[in-house]
């Protein structure tokens, strides 16, 4: 065999789709439901078990979108190591990717497995080749030569020589040393300590400033150089920080120098630990600094299972340390476990209720011998991490509730005619299960617990009073009701989070006559 070239470029009658055959077909969704986008990438009529993948420095990626370029191509690799060649398939929206060396391909591949990769906002397929080298025509791959000379060029920290520049979607100089960064679908939160691992991965980060605006959290973030810049808007801009949330937008500032007076939670300036935390604001601890400030990467080996990792599974380990964000790992278990709950109070109902606001809940055992703790098992781990990130911490009935990954795989029903009292209840077939429809709009819905509840399937002759009154009876006290213009759907803002959590427990489903069902979940909003 001569190489793909002359397999592909030639005749076109053996194209990439039988190429394809003899790979290795690895979804990047792997068995993980999508928040953002609904769409499945599993459906298509080749498929191959990911356990009889054949390691290969060369990876195919399929469903680029048309207008895709060689460079944005070659930026899906560029976090996990140098890309030596490519190919790309234009008329059947394929590329061919080959890596520097095989470790950087496995890397590369067992990170999009989790996190989908996209290429302008749209998920591509990316799996290992048969082929062990990319072989290709220099002349016949003119534009994506081009394009891996200036990618080249900026890793080495020189220009693109004479030429390439006029290949399409090849680096022209960048103006500024300053990037604008916008996060999309932030379902998590990212901090400025995140963004810092994630972007000094490609040079020397100077100094962060971050703020919200237009209801979104933005941050202005400077290099050393203006080619890091270049790079890592390049490689970092439409990624997903986060599994399917948190979408990277980044664009050159018209900033050239970031003026930074406080070291503290909203900015940073590495180059100067002795800055003031000003006021109200929690400070950074000295020795913290001195770590930033000598090596950026250097805090990553006390955080576990970071070691090796690409920059944004580094990131999200140490969000993880921070205790913000929980840290997924491939072939985690869906099952939970919830402590420091209140005995007095806690049913396996009022668990499926508030832990399926973040996923489809199939069992929930109350531990017999120690009933301030429960297990509950998700449909997947994806939704269990979802529902640890944003329920650990919280305030049930009173008391703080802590949420970790169990070492369970499956929470086991009692034996059949043993009593337990209640204890354990099979939710697998329930009618209300969130998404399990695909698509769902609840999948675009879910947001952290908040002293605001947005409510739906409200009745025609349901008044504000009506409602006002139901959710006092309670306990509770409604500082705010909103009705939507429709009246079948109100959002109404509770005394504090924890009186919204326990209401959400008492009236998601609950039946307001001629059997009509409240909905209830937490919003983003506040009246």
């Amino acid at each position: 065999m001569e190489g793909i070239v002359s397999e592909v470029g030639v005749g076109v009658k053996r194209g990439s789709d039988e190429l394809l055959s003899s790979s290795v077909y690895n979804s990047p969704n792997s068995g993980m439901s999508s928040i953002s986008d609904g769409t499945s990438n599993g459906s298509d009529s080749k498929k191959f078990k990911v356990d009889d993948a054949s390691p290969s420095r060369v990876l195919h990626i399929r469903k680029l979108p048309n207008e895709a370029t060689e460079t944005e191509v070659i930026a899906l690799g560029l976090p996990f190591g140098k890309v030596t060649n490519i190919l790309t398939l234009k008329g059947k929206n394929q590329a061919f990717l080959e890596m520097e060396t095989e470790e950087a391909a496995i890397t590369m591949v067992n990170y999009y497995t989790a996190v989908s990769p996209h290429v302008r906002n749209t998920p591509v397929i990316l799996q290992y080749s048969n082929h062990k080298e990319l072989k290709t025509d220099s002349a016949g791959n003119q534009r994506g030569q081009a394009a891996l000379q200036a990618v080249s060029a900026v890793q080495g920290g020189g220009m693109p020589t004479s030429g390439s520049s006029a290949s399409e979607g090849a680096l022209t100089p960048a103006p500024s040393p300053v990037l604008r960064i916008i996060i999309d679908n932030m379902f998590y939160p990212v901090t400025l300590d995140v963004l810092q691992q994630i972007f000094s991965k490609f040079g020397t980060v100077m100094k962060i400033i971050t703020f919200t605006k237009n209801n979104q959290f933005q941050a202005l973030l400077q290099y050393s150089e203006p080619l890091n810049a270049q790079q890592a808007k390049l490689s970092l801009d439409g990624q997903n920080i986060y599994n399917a949330c948190c979408t990277l937008r980044i664009d050159f500032s018209k900033l050239v120098n970031l003026n930074v007076k406080y070291n503290n939670d909203k900015s940073r300036d590495y180059t100067r630990p002795e800055l003031p935390a000003g006021d109200g604001q929690p400070g950074v601890d000295p020795s913290v600094a001195a770590a930033y400030s000598k090596d950026s990467a250097s805090l990553l080996g006390k955080i576990p299972g970071a070691m090796n990792m690409n920059p944004l599974s580094a990131a999200a380990a140490a969000a993880a340390a921070a205790g913000r964000v929980a840290l997924g790992h491939t072939g985690s278990s869906g099952v939970l476990l919830a402590s420091n709950l209140n005995e007095e109070m806690v049913t396996p109902q009022s668990l499926f209720t508030l832990f399926g606001v973040y996923g489809d809940v199939q069992r929930v055992k109350i531990l017999y011998n120690k009933k301030d703790s429960a297990l509950i098992q998700m449909a997947d781990a994806n939704q269990a991490q979802l529902a640890m990130s944003h329920l650990n911490g919280q305030k049930m009935n009173g008391k703080i509730i802590r949420v970790t990954l169990s070492k369970h795989q499956t929470v086991q029903l009692p034996r059949e005619g043993l009593d337990d009292q209640g204890l354990t209840k099979d939710f697998t077939n329930s009618p209300l299960h969130r998404f399990k429809k695909p698509g769902s709009k609840n999948f675009q819905n879910i947001f952290p617990p908040s002293g605001t509840l947005h409510l739906s399937n409200i009745p025609e002759d349901i008044s504000e009073d009506d409602l006002r009154v139901l959710f006092s009876n309670a306990g509770s006290t409604v500082k705010a009701f909103k009705f939507f213009q429709d009246h079948k759907m109100a959002l109404l803002q509770m005394a504090s989070v924890e009186e919204a959590i326990q209401c959400l427990i008492d009236f998601h489903n609950y039946n307001v006559g001629n059997n009509h069902h409240l909905r209830v979940s937490f919003s983003k909003s506040t009246i």
